[in-house]
């Protein structure tokens, strides 16, 4: 197992910048193992989704990061992301672009190196999911 830890700033997306980390690193069997930070705004798609029917909330207020899982390859990813706001809320969901670092994200980021993570439309969710191939 590989292990990779990367710091975000002030205004970088999320989720982009993970992507553009595990391209840059090649990962082709990655996981979060931990985050702590915050978020400026955050974007998630709730719960109950279907390939023609998505919500997606746009939220527009500081979030703490109270946590952030998910899979990584060099090509996708996908993760979830909870945050709590000013008041203690939590929300949550299917974690999108536009999720912007308030003052930091500090994120680690581990590697199955036995096996490769693809995706292929799965017929019955109508949404490409994950295959695990051995390497």
């Amino acid at each position: 197992m590989k292990l990779y830890t990367v710091r975000l700033h002030p205004k970088q997306d999320l989720r982009q910048e993970l992507r553009k980390f595990a391209a840059l690193n090649n990962i082709q069997a990655g996981f979060i193992l931990t985050c702590v930070g915050a978020l400026a705004c955050m974007n998630v798609r709730m719960a109950g989704a279907t390939p023609d029917k998505q919500i997606v909330k746009e939220l527009n207020e500081e979030f703490e990061i109270v946590s952030l899982v998910g899979t990584l390859t060099a090509d996708d990813c996908h993760l979830h992301v909870a945050g709590s706001n000013t008041e203690g809320v939590v929300i949550g969901g299917h974690l999108k672009n536009g999720s912007l670092i308030g003052v930091t994200a500090e994120i680690v980021i581990g590697e199955d190196d036995t096996v490769v993570y693809q995706r292929a439309m799965d017929s019955e969710t109508g949404f490409e999911e994950l295959e695990v191939k051995k390497r």
